[in-house]
């Protein structure tokens, strides 16, 4: 039997396990409302059209109801937005198994760098009874924290990583397992013995990592949710019962992805998680008190340790010893000994990505006290390096005048549309923490400056005339700026800019923070605003103008109210968290 999410264990479930499943009745909507969806998407699924919330309006009733908004708002502080136009859109499970990966972070096919702390989740909310023979989505709990390579590994470079990249490669993922052009006799794939279920069980098999085992959302209840880290490996799963029962039992999937806009406050006397119990590693307990300190609103207490061991843990290899190199660079960060950061920001300018990649975590870790190591790093002829550094000083940084100019050069000024990218989405990150409104001003500036220098570019899938989990870097752009869409709208064209839209996340962060902005910069953001959201070809840069624009000037202001009146199509959902709705 599933056994769903308490309230009390809402948040120690989300840090330890990386998801939570959120019982219809918690939601405190009429019940009623998951079988009217259910039926209008069956409708308009057999007429082959386009499922949105602007043809099916009964899902804002969902993303609106009491419950959920609470337990994001535990999740993700009050202010918590939604990514436009990505994946906010059901999804049908059938006869196709996904390999296991993380998906990119949002907007889509955009690669950044994960945030360990719940900064993004994933929302899926099923309006129908889903059972373990209906395709329930696959989860890896317990795998948020560890991950493998993408920077010079381009079976990853797309953002989507993954655990068997030949599962692509070899085209597992376009042959039948189940339905009518299946060639897996029936038994084994209601057994689970088929060549697809062998290899997707030997992939997480192989990884080695602590605790991380599958799990299936099923059998679970109609009205369902499922929140889980955006770090978290899934997969899409192949239905199992008859394929004739299909047409008439359709298993509809909605997912949005949730962002934070403000950071958390702090509490007087942090509570005794029930994780705290387990008998789990130190490298897993290291990672999750230190992630549920920042949740608490208060700093790790400092701790002495086997300072030898930690270092050489830290540069351990092989992916299945990523758990130890990320536990052993959280002990550092807590680690009273004077030189253990000294030793993080060594490892920061290491070659190894692997050990860069946990170096920064440990130094983001230890908060303000890693500052002038990322500031330094921030000047690195690397860009790898670069990119780590701006990463930590938005994350964690000292929020001083010196900090935000240098995220300002390098995102004006840096050669690597990667570093850039980065460096618009830190300044939004050092903005949730700032509380001085000059502090966002001048980020706003910025980006604002930004904005009226990068321009978009053609889909890099179009270009280069590949799957997008195939791109590769180009002399122009050495980042994957994932798939252009256009909806059907002339408005609209296949191009993206990485550095445009994470500049455009950040001013919706930006705009959600506490203080009063002055007159002149909200004049100024205003008509950036309404000139991206009028103008952009970019259907996600659009979509995020209207969003910020809404939070600055108010649902009912009449620029506001012009610019959406303009727009050739909505994300509803978005524009419900900005308040328009």
């Amino acid at each position: 039997m599933t056994v769903y999410t308490q309230s009390e264990d809402l948040v120690s479930d989300f840090i330890s396990r990386g998801l939570v499943l959120l019982h219809p009745d918690t939601l405190k909507v009429d019940r009623l409302i998951h079988d009217q969806i259910y039926e209008k998407e069956k409708t308009l699924f057999r007429a082959k059209e386009y499922i949105t919330a602007e043809n099916l309006p009964e899902i804002l009733e969902v993303l609106r109801a009491p419950g959920l908004v609470q337990a994001c708002d535990s999740l993700l502080g009050e202010g918590w937005a939604i990514v436009p136009f990505t994946h906010n859109t059901p999804f049908v499970s059938g006869a196709y198994d996904q390999h296991w990966h993380k998906d990119d972070n949002g907007p889509y096919n955009g690669r950044k760098p994960r945030y360990h702390q719940p900064v993004q989740l994933e929302l899926l909310y099923y309006p129908q009874a889903v059972t373990e023979e209906m395709g329930p989505t696959a989860t890896l709990p317990y795998s948020q924290y560890w991950t493998f390579d993408h920077e010079e590994n381009h079976d990853n470079f797309a953002g989507a990583d993954h655990l068997d990249f030949g599962y692509q490669i070899e085209g597992w993922e376009t042959v039948a397992v189940s339905g009518k052009r299946s060639n897996y006799a029936e038994a084994d794939i209601k057994n689970r013995r088929t060549a697809h279920d062998d290899r997707l069980r030997r992939a997480v098999d192989n990884l080695a990592w602590p605790l991380v085992q599958p799990y299936e959302a099923a059998p679970i209840e109609a009205g369902s949710i499922l929140l889980y880290s955006h770090n978290l490996f899934h997969r899409g799963n192949h239905r199992r019962d008859g394929w004739q029962t299909w047409r008439d039992r359709p298993r509809f999937m909605w997912r949005f992805w949730l962002y934070r806009t403000t950071n958390p406050k702090t509490i007087s006397v942090p509570e005794r998680q029930a994780w705290q119990d387990q008998k789990v590693s130190p490298d897993v307990a290291v990672v999750w008190e230190s992630v549920q300190a920042w949740m608490d609103g208060v700093a790790p207490k400092h701790e002495y340790g086997l300072l030898e061991e930690y270092k050489t843990a830290l540069y351990a290899k092989g992916e299945a010893a990523e758990p130890n190199r990320i536990g052993a660079a959280y002990a550092l960060a807590k680690h009273a000994d004077v030189d253990a950061l000294s030793f993080l920001a060594e490892a920061l300018r290491n070659d190894r990505e692997s050990v860069r990649r946990a170096a920064t975590y440990g130094l983001v870790s230890a908060g303000e006290r890693s500052n002038q190591f990322f500031f330094d790093a921030a000047q690195s002829a690397s860009k790898w390096v670069r990119k780590a550094a701006v990463f930590g000083l938005g994350a964690s940084g000292q929020i001083t005048a010196d900090v935000l100019s240098c995220l300002r050069d390098r995102l004006l000024f840096d050669g690597s549309t990667y570093v850039r990218s980065v460096a618009a989405d830190a300044l939004g990150a050092f903005v949730r923490r700032a509380t001085a409104p000059e502090i966002a001003e001048h980020a706003i500036s910025a980006l604002i400056e930004c904005l009226g220098q990068e321009e978009n570019r053609e889909s890099m899938d179009r270009v280069q005339r590949r799957s997008i989990k195939f791109v590769r870097p180009t002399d122009d752009c050495d980042v994957c700026e994932g798939i252009g869409i256009s909806l059907g709208h002339e408005r609209y064209e296949p191009v993206r800019s990485i550095v445009r839209e994470n500049s455009l996340v950040s001013l919706v962060i930006a705009v959600s923070a506490e203080g009063k902005l002055s007159a002149s910069t909200v004049g100024r953001l205003a008509d950036c605003l309404v000139d991206v959201a009028a103008n952009d070809a970019n259907l996600f840069s659009a979509g995020l103008a209207m969003d910020a624009l809404c939070r600055l000037l108010g649902p009912q202001d009449p620029r506001v109210r012009a610019v959406v009146a303009d727009q050739p199509t909505l994300c509803l959902p978005s524009l419900l968290r900005a308040g328009l709705l």
